[in-house]
């Protein structure tokens, strides 16, 4: 039985705990992969070229954005981020998992491309990781001991707005006990393997 890939679209608030929640999934679905990005950003000390990101300048970044070629894009802190439609397209014909962690302009983005592209259509499925309420997310904000008052209010504020577009979203997993939203997260997963859209062709 041949099977396309899924594009699977992950979203949630600072402090959330979202990272932390996808690494521990991974130990169980280790195939699980993450879509490299472009970035107009210069690389961190350790970070390689088509490793953690495809690095490029800002005239390679727009002439691609004129093109057309990426699936979302988005300006952040005056550097541009976007995610190349021919990366994501590949690895879904391929059978693969892409993830991609972005936020709620993004995903709108990439509904809005499913619209007229069959196979985003087909692949696409939109988790979004949800604080069990704001109190604990300010918590783990503040326990970061790296926001100032103004940083964190802009954070719950953005939290607040991202949150209230969770029907954008095809699931939402709260993350207040970490194993228990890790196993809901991989029970999604693997469900999300199973439909019967992936499957390319007739089967009987």
């Amino acid at each position: 039985m041949k099977r396309n890939g899924n594009l699977i679209v992950i979203s949630g608030p600072s402090g959330v705990g979202k990272s932390t929640l996808i690494k521990k999934v991974r130990e169980t679905l280790d195939d699980l992969q993450f879509s490299i990005s472009c970035t107009t950003r210069s690389p961190r000390e350790g970070e390689k070229h088509g490793r953690e990101y495809y690095f490029m300048s800002d005239d390679e970044f727009n002439t691609k954005l004129a093109a057309g070629e990426f699936l979302e894009h988005a300006t952040v802190f005056k550097h541009s981020y976007g995610t190349l439609r021919s990366e994501v397209v590949s690895r879904i014909e391929r059978g693969e998992e892409v993830l991609l962690d972005i936020d709620v302009q993004g995903a709108k983005q990439i509904r809005q491309a499913a619209e007229h592209d069959k196979l985003i259509s087909a692949a696409a499925q939109f988790i979004i990781i949800a604080p069990p309420d704001l109190d604990t997310l300010k918590s783990r904000l503040c326990g970061r001991n790296s926001e100032t008052p103004e940083q964190l209010k802009l954070r719950l504020d953005a939290a607040v707005s991202e949150l209230q577009n969770f029907r954008i979203y095809d699931y939402v997993v709260v993350n207040g006990d970490l194993d228990t939203a890790a196993a809901e997260l991989t029970a999604i997963f693997r469900a999300i393997r199973l439909r019967s859209t992936n499957i390319t062709g007739d089967i009987f």
